[in-house]
């Protein structure tokens, strides 16, 4: 059929290293791609969809999917992953018995990283959970930890939960990554982090002093460290940020407020003074 025809030669070209890199052509087979699947009745799967039209949909839609993420395009992410779902239901058996070309796990991971970086915990544990009981048996279960894909944005969440933003922040360095794709959302969850500690700061003490802050915060800069407070609504006066007083904070003492912090601003105080041994 000239349709499937079709579908084969877009595939060769959207599987080529460098695909990616020429944006307008990348986009515009996507769209022919998806036209010849939606000729084919191929689009959503259906008892009769052969193996391979199954396989080659498939496909379609996690190139779609990892290339919306290298143009930071979390929208389009989010549509293709729910496009997958479907596909991800079916039996491996469904594929053909050669199918080795599935890129669940990274898809899955990138939408769980998504989540993170959207604070959006629920939609997070529900996925998660989703393949704990996908998963079953006790070996299952076990390559589902050692799936790198899946376990990096669980560590990550496990870290936001301690606190421990220092190797959250070693973890979204390009060495950190388990692929290029996860690098993307580097400075997104980056930026989650520092309002994470923003918000912990502003109820655990009066003011800080911008140097110590800069570290804080993960910033690069002393004058970045200003933009930010302005962004938060902080005073900036002689060298230190003044946070806004929280209800009834001007009747706590400073031990108070210390075991208000938490482990949270603790752990982020310790890494900035690592940062500032290091500079």
């Amino acid at each position: 059929m000239p349709a499937e025809s079709d579908l084969r030669s877009i595939l060769h070209q959207l599987r080529k290293p460098n695909a990616a890199s020429h944006h307008s052509q990348t986009t515009t087979l996507l769209s022919k791609a998806k036209l010849a699947l939606l000729s084919l009745n191929a689009l959503v799967p259906t008892p009769t969809t052969s193996p391979h039209l199954l396989a080659a949909a498939r496909e379609v839609l996690e190139l779609g999917a990892l290339y919306s993420i290298r143009l930071q395009q979390p929208e389009a992410f989010t549509r293709y992953f729910q496009q997958l779902q479907p596909f991800y239901e079916l039996p491996q058996s469904s594929f053909g018995a050669k199918d080795d070309r599935s890129q669940r796990s990274k898809i899955t991971g990138l939408y769980l990283l998504l989540a993170l970086t959207k604070g959006d915990y629920a939609g997070f544990h529900t996925v998660l959970e989703g393949l704990e009981v996908e998963a079953g048996s006790e070996s299952a279960r076990g390559e589902l930890e050692k799936d790198a894909y899946i376990q990096y944005p669980v560590k990550l969440e496990q870290w936001l939960m301690e606190g421990s933003y220092d190797r959250v922040w070693g973890a979204t360095k390009r060495e950190g990554v388990p692929s290029e794709e996860f690098g993307v959302f580097s400075e997104v969850l980056v930026g989650t982090i520092r309002s994470e500690i923003a918000s912990c700061s502003e109820k655990a003490y009066p003011s800080l002093p911008i140097a110590n802050a800069k570290n804080l915060l993960f910033l690069d800069s002393e004058g970045s460290v200003v933009d930010f407070a302005h962004e938060r609504g902080w005073v900036v006066q002689d060298g230190r940020i003044y946070f806004p007083l929280q209800q009834g904070q001007d009747m706590r003492t400073e031990k108070e407020i210390l075991v208000a912090s938490g482990q949270v601003i603790e752990n982020a105080i310790g890494y900035a003074r690592e940062l500032e041994t290091i500079v």
